[in-house]
């Protein structure tokens, strides 16, 4: 497991964009966190990596969404809402899994089975009175803290990678 202070908007996006950089087609990403983690901020550095010009947004209300790139397609999910398994068959992720990267925000306990090659990050942020923040300043920069945990094969090599990249390293020594 990694484990990196995140100190801003900047550099959630940052990271995500490393590891869109050493993504694979049928890759799978869960993130999770509270409201106004950075589940979605981490998405969009993630879509910058894989060099997505359009704006990517939360895909609360329309659930999933599918970014074409050059190298690499994005498939955004928010499974915030999903409430069954068959809401989840729905979606018909299993049709873009193998050529696409999935990142699923709020995924944990919904859709692991997807693949059993995955990495799964945690995004914390504090809260209540310790946050020292408006309500509604959730976007705003603020100490959080990224974990990463490979699964599989897979997502243990890719955990590495990262764990290997300038980024990560960078964002360790400002700790």
């Amino acid at each position: 497991m990694i484990c990196v202070p995140v100190p801003s908007v900047a550099d959630i996006q940052e990271l995500g964009a490393q590891l869109a950089k050493t993504a694979l087609p049928g890759d799978l990403v869960l993130l999770n966190g509270p409201l106004g983690a950075g589940k979605t901020t981490m998405t969009q550095g993630i879509g910058r990596g894989l060099g997505i010009t359009e704006k990517v947004s939360s895909p609360t209300y329309v659930i999933a969404q599918i970014y074409d790139a050059d190298r690499l397609n994005l498939v955004h999910v928010d499974a915030y809402r999903l409430g069954s398994p068959e809401e989840l068959d729905a979606l018909d992720l299993d049709a873009t899994m193998d050529v696409a990267l999935t990142v699923v925000e709020w995924g944990e306990g919904k859709v692991e089975g997807l693949s059993p090659a995955r990495l799964e990050i945690q995004i914390s942020r504090p809260t209540g009175a310790a946050a020292e923040l408006a309500p509604d300043a959730l976007a705003a920069d603020a100490p959080r803290t990224v974990c990463i945990t490979g699964y599989g094969a897979r997502g243990i090599a890719w955990e590495a990678e990262l764990a290997a990249s300038e980024i990560v390293m960078q964002l360790q020594e400002r700790a």
